[in-house]
Protein backbone atom coordinates (compact mmCIF):
# COMPACT_ATOMS: atom_id res chain seq x y z
CA UNK A 1 0.00 0.00 0.00
CA UNK A 2 1.55 3.66 -1.09
CA UNK A 3 2.07 5.88 1.03
CA UNK A 4 -0.11 9.05 1.62
CA UNK A 5 2.27 11.44 -0.69
CA UNK A 6 2.29 8.57 -3.71
CA UNK A 7 -1.02 10.19 -5.27
CA UNK A 8 0.57 13.48 -5.07
CA UNK A 9 3.17 12.22 -7.37
CA UNK A 10 3.69 12.47 -11.39
CA UNK A 11 2.88 9.64 -13.59
CA UNK A 12 7.06 8.99 -13.66
CA UNK A 13 7.30 9.64 -10.11
CA UNK A 14 4.73 6.84 -9.51
CA UNK A 15 6.29 4.58 -11.33
CA UNK A 16 9.68 5.39 -9.91
CA UNK A 17 7.58 4.71 -6.72
CA UNK A 18 6.04 1.27 -7.85
CA UNK A 19 9.63 0.35 -8.81
CA UNK A 20 11.38 1.24 -5.52
CA UNK A 21 8.58 -0.36 -3.69
CA UNK A 22 9.10 -3.79 -5.71
CA UNK A 23 13.04 -4.09 -4.86
CA UNK A 24 12.80 -5.41 -1.13
CA UNK A 25 16.22 -6.70 -0.77
CA UNK A 26 19.90 -5.90 -1.20
CA UNK A 27 21.89 -8.99 -1.61
CA UNK A 28 25.53 -8.45 -0.17
CA UNK A 29 27.98 -11.68 -1.10
CA UNK A 30 28.06 -14.38 1.41
CA UNK A 31 31.12 -14.15 2.98
CA UNK A 32 31.35 -10.32 2.60
CA UNK A 33 32.72 -9.62 5.94
CA UNK A 34 30.99 -6.58 6.69
CA UNK A 35 29.34 -7.73 10.43
CA UNK A 36 33.03 -7.74 11.37
CA UNK A 37 33.34 -3.63 10.16
CA UNK A 38 30.08 -3.54 12.14
CA UNK A 39 31.51 -4.96 14.88
CA UNK A 40 34.63 -2.34 14.72
CA UNK A 41 31.71 0.64 14.51
CA UNK A 42 30.14 -0.82 17.64
CA UNK A 43 33.40 -0.89 19.47
CA UNK A 44 34.26 3.16 18.15
CA UNK A 45 31.09 4.42 19.24
CA UNK A 46 31.07 3.05 22.72
CA UNK A 47 34.69 4.54 22.71
CA UNK A 48 33.28 7.64 21.60
CA UNK A 49 35.96 7.66 19.05
CA UNK A 50 34.41 10.05 16.29
CA UNK A 51 37.84 9.53 14.24
CA UNK A 52 37.30 6.04 14.41
CA UNK A 53 33.33 6.13 13.49
CA UNK A 54 34.26 8.29 10.77
CA UNK A 55 36.97 5.49 9.20
CA UNK A 56 34.52 2.72 10.14
CA UNK A 57 31.69 4.03 8.49
CA UNK A 58 33.45 4.99 5.63
CA UNK A 59 35.12 1.85 5.28
CA UNK A 60 31.71 0.10 5.65
CA UNK A 61 30.03 2.43 2.45
CA UNK A 62 33.16 2.03 0.09
CA UNK A 63 32.77 -1.92 0.77
CA UNK A 64 29.58 -2.04 -0.27
CA UNK A 65 29.81 0.44 -3.00
CA UNK A 66 32.38 -1.45 -4.18
CA UNK A 67 30.55 -5.10 -3.56
CA UNK A 68 27.81 -3.58 -5.47
CA UNK A 69 29.92 -1.95 -8.22
CA UNK A 70 28.59 1.65 -7.76
CA UNK A 71 30.18 4.78 -7.24
CA UNK A 72 31.97 5.60 -3.64
CA UNK A 73 29.79 7.77 -1.30
CA UNK A 74 31.69 10.25 0.93
CA UNK A 75 31.00 9.94 4.62
CA UNK A 76 31.12 12.53 7.43
CA UNK A 77 30.45 11.61 11.10
CA UNK A 78 29.96 14.90 13.02
CA UNK A 79 29.13 15.24 16.53
CA UNK A 80 25.70 16.77 17.89
CA UNK A 81 22.63 16.41 15.43
CA UNK A 82 20.97 19.62 14.89
CA UNK A 83 17.58 20.03 15.86
CA UNK A 84 14.82 22.67 16.02
CA UNK A 85 11.76 22.40 18.58
CA UNK A 86 10.37 19.78 17.51
CA UNK A 87 12.26 16.83 15.92
CA UNK A 88 16.30 16.24 15.39
CA UNK A 89 17.99 15.42 11.79
CA UNK A 90 20.11 11.84 12.20
CA UNK A 91 21.10 11.69 8.68
CA UNK A 92 21.68 13.47 5.48
CA UNK A 93 22.09 12.30 1.77
CA UNK A 94 23.04 14.67 -0.91
CA UNK A 95 23.54 13.25 -4.26
CA UNK A 96 25.80 14.21 -6.76
CA UNK A 97 25.69 17.23 -8.18
CA UNK A 98 27.80 18.79 -10.80
CA UNK A 99 31.01 17.10 -10.45
CA UNK A 100 30.49 17.40 -6.32
CA UNK A 101 30.65 13.24 -4.75
CA UNK A 102 27.89 11.95 -3.56
CA UNK A 103 28.12 12.28 0.57
CA UNK A 104 26.18 10.85 3.39
CA UNK A 105 25.99 12.71 6.77
CA UNK A 106 25.38 11.50 10.14
CA UNK A 107 25.66 12.28 13.63
CA UNK A 108 26.82 10.34 16.50
CA UNK A 109 25.60 12.64 19.56
CA UNK A 110 21.94 13.71 20.23
CA UNK A 111 21.02 17.42 20.45
CA UNK A 112 19.41 17.28 24.16
CA UNK A 113 21.21 15.11 26.04
CA UNK A 114 24.42 14.63 23.58
CA UNK A 115 24.81 10.97 24.03
CA UNK A 116 26.53 8.71 21.83
CA UNK A 117 23.35 7.24 19.97
CA UNK A 118 23.09 3.66 20.25
CA UNK A 119 25.04 1.42 18.13
CA UNK A 120 21.87 -0.19 15.98
CA UNK A 121 20.17 3.13 15.64
CA UNK A 122 23.68 4.81 14.37
CA UNK A 123 24.29 2.10 12.10
CA UNK A 124 20.05 1.86 10.81
CA UNK A 125 21.25 5.47 10.29
CA UNK A 126 24.33 5.35 8.11
CA UNK A 127 22.13 2.57 6.04
CA UNK A 128 19.18 4.08 5.44
CA UNK A 129 20.85 7.44 3.97
CA UNK A 130 23.42 4.93 1.88
CA UNK A 131 20.18 3.00 0.53
CA UNK A 132 19.03 6.38 -0.45
CA UNK A 133 22.44 6.50 -2.47
CA UNK A 134 22.10 2.82 -3.98
CA UNK A 135 18.57 3.83 -5.09
CA UNK A 136 20.14 6.13 -7.78
CA UNK A 137 23.58 4.42 -8.38
CA UNK A 138 22.41 0.54 -7.79
CA UNK A 139 18.76 0.51 -8.83
CA UNK A 140 19.11 3.32 -11.54
CA UNK A 141 15.74 5.28 -10.04
CA UNK A 142 15.29 8.77 -10.72
CA UNK A 143 13.90 9.25 -6.98
CA UNK A 144 15.08 7.66 -3.85
CA UNK A 145 11.41 7.61 -2.20
CA UNK A 146 10.36 6.60 1.54
CA UNK A 147 8.68 3.82 0.36
CA UNK A 148 8.31 0.40 2.14
CA UNK A 149 10.83 -1.41 -0.48
CA UNK A 150 13.06 1.33 0.41
CA UNK A 151 12.82 0.04 4.49
CA UNK A 152 12.71 -3.01 3.61
CA UNK A 153 15.92 -3.05 1.75
CA UNK A 154 17.63 -0.87 4.75
CA UNK A 155 16.64 -3.79 7.12
CA UNK A 156 18.22 -6.62 4.86
CA UNK A 157 21.25 -4.97 5.25
CA UNK A 158 20.97 -4.05 8.48
CA UNK A 159 20.48 -8.18 9.01
CA UNK A 160 23.18 -8.82 6.76
CA UNK A 161 25.71 -6.86 8.95
CA UNK A 162 24.02 -7.52 12.32
CA UNK A 163 22.68 -11.20 11.99
CA UNK A 164 20.28 -12.25 14.66
CA UNK A 165 22.38 -14.20 17.53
Amino acid sequence: MPFAYYNRLSRAGKATYRHSDAVEVIALPPGHGFDAVATALAAALVAEDQRAVTRVCAELARGICDTLRTPVVRVRVLAKRPSDEWEELHGLYQPEDGGTPAQITVWMRTAKRQQVVAFRTFLRTLLHELCHHLDYEYLKLAESFHTEGFYKRESSLFRQLVPDR
